[in-house]
């Protein structure tokens, strides 16, 4: 009859302590690409962003000022002035607040990553100890 060798305490230490460097690197790298990802969607929208904003600019300015020169053949200058500010004000707000609203489904945090470490030290004290 044949008995299996087994290995020595220290060899399954060994064999442990290599398995958790595993997970901890594979942990490490699945929170880096996962944070490289949400950056990379942030940068995109960051650069739309600026770059619609630099033309609307300029398109906005010129909008506003026909505006308030069709609006000066009907009431003083100040006035269509004023008008055409308060209503390029509440636009501008609510537009702001859109960019705001999309801003925050960006995700800061690496939560597939989190989710795993949690599952991984759930499984690490559930199993039995010898």
């Amino acid at each position: 009859m044949h008995i299996p060798e087994t290995k020595p305490l220290s060899g399954l230490l060994r064999d442990v302590l290599t398995d958790l460097q595993e997970i901890v690197r594979s942990e490490v790298r699945l929170a880096r690409a996962e944070v490289r990802e949400e950056a990379g969607k942030a940068a995109n929208a960051g650069k739309l962003s600026a770059a619609g904003a630099v033309f609307a600019l300029y398109a906005g300015g010129f909008l506003l000022l026909a505006i308030v020169r069709l609006l000066d053949t009907q009431m003083a200058t100040w006035l269509s002035a004023l008008l055409v500010a308060v209503a390029a004000g509440i636009l501008g707000v609510a537009l702001l607040a859109a960019g705001r609203k999309r801003l925050k489904d960006v995700k800061a945090k690496p939560e597939k990553t989190i989710d795993s470490v949690k599952e991984n030290l759930q499984w690490n004290t559930s199993r039995p100890q010898h």
